[in-house]
């Protein structure tokens, strides 16, 4: 696709000379402008339920003073709204006359194809593709009574034009492919979902063998559901599984790890660099370099390029994840984490890809050490309090585990404790670290986007458990 620009009713020179002009006194802000495109099937008990395909293009126009931003926004790109966005951000430098910061440093890596997804495979295919999984998965079993399963696309272009004349371009492509199935015997019914995606074309997630092990696992984990039993209520030394489970930490450690919750001092971790924060052999990363997944970007939103960035090593609080605004306000460098939802929103700190490093034990090892415990395989829903870290999740895939053995599955199985204290509860970490299949997203102030999530095996001691059995 050629330049934005081409698009809209609007000299080249004329934008930089009004972007120039705004952001003169100011000590950092950008326009941002977006085209975007996105698709959306929903195959629904034997039906196509829902279809959708749309198309949006805008820019924000953002100003920073100090720790004041001001924002305006439009989906209508011409010199005269421009002109009247430049007008209301004008007024962040009333009395105010700051150094436009250096712009951010460019690299010529790219994380991710710029093929649109959305038009391969076509229309006729997808929904082929869709009856396909519906007739697999009720072939499967005779317990299956409704089968939800959906494909969606998005393609987005950003560019980025700097005060400074600095131009930066990204494109990025997203697909997700989701099932989910319900069981029911008798009057009792369960479910299991399993989705997978990234930031490239449906190929490999849309391959025979692909689909089928994704309706499989949803399958499977729908029929342990069917099985599973009220899960016990107290204080259970418990273990975590590799992959999707690292949603907890995102949630309950991820978010007190962002630059502006610990600049405005609301985060559990905020004053604790340099301390131990978790127990030894634990370091988690948030790493948006990663080709191809989820929570991937070559550039964050401000145009900074991603980075690999080692937030606890060791048990010690060594970085925060941080956006331009709150780097500088700290004193700190931008780790290309400043992101947003669409150019209808100002960016902030947000997660890319978090992740914690594995250790040295064996899964088998972790859990033959376990007494009498639960072990969570895979979650759905959670709550986190910022300010307190404190944070609840509910399991959607958990068993008892009684003298290192894995013994019935447990329903209604709810994690309760607050982020800090939690990691200094590990006690073992597995050497199977690995990301989710690709289906995460990040809310934070009314904003959403796509996230990655991963750990090891853990075995963390003294967990409260809420349930409702014995």
């Amino acid at each position: 696709m050629d330049s934005l620009i081409s698009t809209f009713d609007i000299d080249k020179d004329a934008l930089e000379r009004q972007l120039a002009d705004t952001l003169r006194g100011c000590d950092d802000g950008e326009l941002f402008m977006e085209y975007s495109q996105s698709e959306g099937l929903m195959f629904d008990n034997g039906k196509l339920k829902q279809g959708s395909f749309n198309t949006g293009q805008g820019f924000g126009l953002r100003g920073v003073a100090g720790e004041v931003s001001a924002y305006a926004h439009s989906s209508d790109l011409t010199m005269a709204s421009l002109k009247r966005a430049s007008e209301a951000v004008s007024a962040v430098k009333s009395g105010y006359n700051g150094t436009y910061a250096d712009g951010p440093k460019r690299t010529n890596r790219h994380l991710y194809s710029e093929e649109n997804p959305i038009g391969e495979p076509a229309f006729e295919q997808k929904v082929k593709l869709l009856q396909e999984i519906d007739a697999y998965a009720r072939a499967a079993d005779p317990k299956v009574r409704q089968v939800s399963a959906s494909l969606s696309a998005s393609w987005q272009v950003v560019e980025i034009l700097r005060a400074d004349g600095q131009w930066l371009r990204d494109v990025r492509p997203m697909v997700r492919v989701n099932v989910s199935i319900v069981v029911g015997e008798g009057d009792r019914q369960e479910t299991g979902s399993h989705g997978m995606g990234g930031r490239q074309g449906f190929g490999q997630f849309i391959a025979e063998d692909s689909w089928k092990a994704g309706v499989d696992d949803a399958l499977r984990q729908a029929l342990v559901n069917l099985e599973a039993v009220p899960a016990p209520a107290g204080t259970f030394d418990v273990v975590l599984g590799a992959g999707w489970p690292g949603v907890m930490l995102h949630e309950a450690v991820g978010h007190g790890l962002e630059g502006d919750f610990n600049r405005k001092k609301t985060s559990a971790f905020a004053g604790l660099l340099g301390q131990q924060v978790a127990a030894k052999g634990v370091t988690v990363v948030d790493d948006g370099t990663i080709s191809e997944r989820r929570g991937s970007l070559t550039i964050d939103d401000e145009g900074t390029p991603t980075n690999r960035t080692v937030l606890i090593e060791d048990g010690k609080l060594v970085n925060y994840m941080q956006d331009r605004q709150n780097a500088r306000l700290m004193g700190m460098e931008p780790t290309g984490n400043g992101r947003r939802q669409s150019y209808a929103h100002q960016p902030m700190p947000r997660m890319t890809n978090t992740y914690m490093l594995g250790g040295n034990h064996q899964p088998e090892e972790i859990l033959a050490s376990l007494k009498d415990g639960i072990y969570a395989v895979s979650f759905g829903g959670g709550q986190v309090d910022i300010t307190s870290g404190k944070f609840v999740f509910n399991c959607t895939e958990a068993y008892r585990v009684r003298d290192g053995k894995i013994m019935e599955p447990v329903k209604g199985a709810n994690l309760i404790g607050s982020g800090p204290p939690a990691m200094k509860r590990v006690t073992m970490i597995g050497n199977d670290m690995a990301l989710d299949q690709g289906i995460g997203m990040c809310g934070k102030n009314g904003q959403s986007v796509p996230v990655g999530v991963g750990q090891p095996t853990l075995r963390m001691n003294e967990v409260t458990v809420g349930g409702t059995g014995a």
